[in-house]
């Protein structure tokens, strides 16, 4: 067998896939709770199940636990901004500060994105240094029509087009 890729190549590989930029949400103990991940995508259509893989040390995963909800907000290509708020250690409060947010189906959604989507957790599996999280569907906002997707791709935040 030939010798295990070294992180850093993996890293390296994995950065040339483009994904999808989303803030990952929960409501927590002292307001909304949010980080960003672009490992999140859709799992099944039937029935509707989101999966999101998030760092173990996460306080998003802690509320996301305790809550036993979570949603995904994924981010419009004019939210570069946020994304880069909400991959910060920062606490909370300093995250959603000057955010403009609503509820859906109890969870926090950023507004302005080109999709928000509000899950009841369903399922913690490990996943090495992040646990993945699988939730099922139970509301859906879609943005604005023409509103284009952020994407991560070779390290750098980009429009979709």
């Amino acid at each position: 067998m030939p010798p295990a890729p070294d992180p850093a190549d993996f890293r390296r590989a994995i950065a040339l896939v483009p994904t999808a930029v989303t803030v990952v949400t929960a409501p927590g103990a002292n307001g909304p709770s949010g980080a960003t991940a672009n490992a999140v995508v859709s799992l099944s259509l039937e029935p509707p199940l989101m999966l999101v893989a998030l760092d173990q040390s996460s306080r998003t995963l802690a509320s996301l636990r305790s809550a036993g909800a979570f949603g995904v907000s994924v981010l419009a290509a004019g939210q570069a901004e946020l994304a880069l708020r909400f991959a910060t250690k920062d606490p909370h409060p300093v995250k959603w500060d000057s955010v403009a947010w609503s509820e859906l189906a109890g969870v926090p959604a950023i507004d302005g994105a080109a999709v928000s989507i509000a899950c009841e957790l369903r399922d913690l599996l490990d996943g090495g240094d992040h646990a993945i999280v699988t939730g099922e569907v139970v509301e859906i906002r879609i943005g604005d029509e023409g509103v284009e997707p952020l994407i991560f791709s070779r390290g750098e935040y980009r429009p979709l087009g």
